[in-house]
């Protein structure tokens, strides 16, 4: 039987045990969790999502259920990645079915019709939306897909969706002595385009997700909460290395509204997104 094609009850009995065993493993490695506790602050619940594309395994088979096992969860709001073959009124159907709110969505805009992607948006229902992956090798090529990124950002805005850019790590290795993140802010405005800063990829590329909070203040609209395995891997949040709390208490000020959990590779998707969930909802800070 695959997972799937289990009762969404059956899903979530599943996802309990393992986010038991979980959080054992998280108290005895004293990481992520050491922040507990030691604050008042907490996210409000309609703040908190979680990345399509973590279980893009099991919509791919069966966005009905999935969608209804992340509501079951809790969550209140997703993050799009595509639609999984049905249109966006179909998709949009899905999403009302469950109560849950598309905020965010990846779009690329380079080849694509930007019109189609707005017109799109507007039946989805979110208002903001970030170009997901983009790499270069030269300072010239960056600066080109910078001024593209915001030609693109300028047509979301006036449209009513604010656009902006996902970073991995590449984009904090110098080029000729610039990074390419510093090429996009420079070559952008904070009009047009915000940043989605996905905290697993700010680490592993060598930088403070703090520092950079504050170098772009007020431009950093979502957080792609993404724990680290001390091997350097993907880990479920609460399991890993990143100190979520301290980022969250310090990069309180300013606009930022969006706590997006994301695995890149999990084995286990809904225990993912459920471990995910509740790291959130109970974590103070």
């Amino acid at each position: 039987m695959t997972e799937s094609s289990l009762p969404r009850r059956a899903f979530l009995r599943t996802a309990a045990t393992a986010a038991a065993a979980v959080g054992v493993a998280g108290t005895l490695s004293g990481t992520a969790h050491a922040g507990w506790g030691h604050g008042t602050r907490r996210i409000p619940l309609h703040h908190i999502s979680v990345q399509l594309y973590t279980l893009r395994s099991l919509m791919q088979d069966d966005p009905d259920g999935t969608l209804g096992a992340l509501a079951d969860i809790g969550y209140r709001c997703v993050e799009l990645a595509g639609t999984y073959g049905r249109s966006a009124t179909e998709f949009r159907a899905l999403l009302d079915k469950h109560h849950l709110r598309a905020t965010s969505a990846h779009v690329g805009f380079d080849g694509a019709d930007v019109d189609q992607l707005i017109a799109d948006a507007k039946i989805l229902g979110y208002h903001k939306a970030d170009c997901a992956w983009a790499s270069y090798s030269t300072v010239a090529d960056w600066t080109a897909f910078a001024q593209r990124l915001e030609q693109a950002g300028k047509a979301f805005r006036e449209a009513g969706i604010a656009y902006g850019y996902h970073n991995h790590a590449h984009e904090y290795q110098p080029i000729d002595g610039v990074r390419p993140i510093d090429i996009i802010a420079r070559n952008t405005t904070r009009q047009n385009i915000h940043f989605e800063y996905d905290l697993y990829w700010v680490v592993t590329g060598g930088a403070d997700p703090v520092e950079e909070y504050y170098r772009y203040f007020g431009r950093v609209k979502q957080f792609h909460v993404k724990d680290r395995a001390a091997d350097g891997g993907f880990a479920d949040l609460g399991t890993g290395t990143i100190d979520f709390a301290r980022i969250f208490r310090d990069t309180w000020r300013g606009g930022m509204k969006q706590y997006i959990v994301e695995h890149d590779q999990p084995t286990d998707p809904l225990s993912t997104a459920k471990v995910g969930f509740e790291y959130l909802r109970d974590l103070r800070f």
